[in-house]
């Protein structure tokens, strides 16, 4: 466990000496904003992503040596570890970044990225969040985004972008619809609910962390996930959950990709990844919240 306040300089540590070593292999991109019903979403042309396919190349390789699927996390990149943040939980840089200090936050012990977040997870995020302000998030498995079978929450730093605000898609999350104490976000074409959080429970994770689980599973229930609670540890549909101090939103998923454009949770907060120029005209042809709204679950 690290010292109360220290996270965000064992972060820039850890990235500076990733860097020093290879571990750490920035993506670099160009960005370029295409804004659809006044949300500024951003695209990153990836002018870099050879160095990535030839890892998860190796990877599948690896895998079919040994006759299962390859983790990266077990045992993890030395030179990649940030700090253990909770007795199950460490954290790691995402070796293939495209924003800086991006965290990969990882079970100690293996777990399937397809089961249900629990107590466990939500205390070792809220450990990160009450040491600085970011974007929490889970692609609950594969035809949402999630690219490794290992369980694991990420973080990104605000702002996610240099264009303004913390995140593209910050303001029409902020006039979401409310009845009680759920919320939908009118912007969005697709299912969808959020739920307000109180910051301040943060002081205590553990007391956060609680409220975060309670709130999940009232997020869930609504999207008609479960009738009451989870009956077995695996989640019985896909979906993407973003989390800030604020609030949680949780997004049903259909499909991992729409053409070729593929969506993770941060397409829901307004940033999309193409891999060239071509890639990029189609998205301009197609709009954002098209490709978003062929992705999730329809209404």
């Amino acid at each position: 466990m690290f010292e109360s306040g220290t996270l965000w300089t064992k972060v820039k540590a850890a990235t500076e000496n990733a860097l020093g070593q290879g571990a750490l292999r920035p993506i670099l991109t160009d960005c370029e904003v295409v804004e659809q019903d006044n949300i500024p979403f951003v695209v990153r042309i990836l002018s870099n992503l050879v160095r990535k396919e030839k890892a998860q190349q190796k990877q599948g390789e690896k895998s079919e040596k040994k006759g299962k699927p390859f983790n990266p996390f077990l045992p993890h990149e030395p030179d990649l570890f940030v700090t253990d943040v909770s007795e199950t939980h460490f954290c790691l840089l995402n070796k293939f970044n495209v924003v800086d200090h991006h965290l990969l936050i990882i079970t100690k012990a293996f777990e399937e990225q397809e089961n249900w977040l629990n107590l466990a997870d939500f205390l070792a995020l809220c450990h990160c969040l009450a040491e600085f302000d970011g974007l929490g998030f889970y692609n609950g498995g594969k035809l949402a985004g999630a690219s490794q079978p290992h369980k694991h929450l990420q973080l990104i730093p605000f702002p996610i972008c240099r264009f303004g605000g913390t995140f593209p898609t910050e303001k029409a999350i902020a006039s979401a619809q409310f009845r009680g104490d759920i919320g939908t976000i009118p912007a969005f074409p697709f299912q969808n609910a959020c739920h307000p959080l109180n910051p301040s429970l943060l002081n205590s994770p553990e007391q956060a962390a609680a409220e975060m689980l309670e709130v999940y599973y009232r997020l869930l229930r609504s999207l008609h996930f479960f009738p009451d609670h989870p009956l077995t540890p695996q989640q019985t549909k896909p979906y993407n959950c973003l989390i800030t101090r604020n609030w949680m939103w949780i997004v049903p998923r259909t499909q991992a990709e729409y053409h070729t454009i593929p969506v993770n949770s941060l397409g829901f907060a307004g940033t999309f990844f193409v891999r060239n120029g071509e890639q990029l005209q189609q998205l301009k042809t197609w709009q954002p919240l098209t490709i978003l709204r062929h992705v999730a679950s329809a209404f």
